[in-house]
């Protein structure tokens, strides 16, 4: 019989630590079509998530209302699973995004050519949680 994992909370500052690297993980938000997840690749600057996306794009138009101080919350989830070892762990990052003038050196270079503009997720709530073999 296989040992069961055990699966313990993270706090917050053990959540930023393991996205700190950057890399790739999910934004959610309800779309222009219904509730929307999409792979995207991120930089964490300071404790802010910051991603590119196309202007004009699906996200881009999504994330617009054209009301002023109006701020739309949207998840973005990170994780690393090892299925074999029965190991990893998830964080999910709760907060409003904004879109943020970019420059040629900001965080947030894209793997994909064409992602010209700046979204910033600012943490309201981290969780995580780490299963242990």
């Amino acid at each position: 019989m296989e040992a069961m994992s055990t699966l313990r909370n993270l706090t917050a500052d053990e959540c930023l630590a393991l996205i700190a690297p950057g890399g790739v993980g999910r934004i959610a938000f309800t779309g222009s079509h219904g509730p929307t997840i999409l792979p995207v690749n991120y930089r964490l600057d300071g404790d802010r998530i910051v991603l590119r996306t196309r202007t004009g794009g699906a996200m881009d138009g999504d994330l617009r209302t054209g009301i002023d101080d109006l701020e739309i919350v949207v998840a973005f989830e990170v994780d690393a699973i090892d299925p074999e070892h029965r190991e990893g762990w998830s964080v999910l990052v709760q907060g409003p995004c904004h879109h943020t003038p970019g420059t040629p050196g900001a965080p947030g270079g894209s793997w994909v050519d064409g992602r010209d503009h700046l979204i910033t997720i600012t943490p309201q709530r981290v969780t995580g949680r780490r299963l242990e073999g």
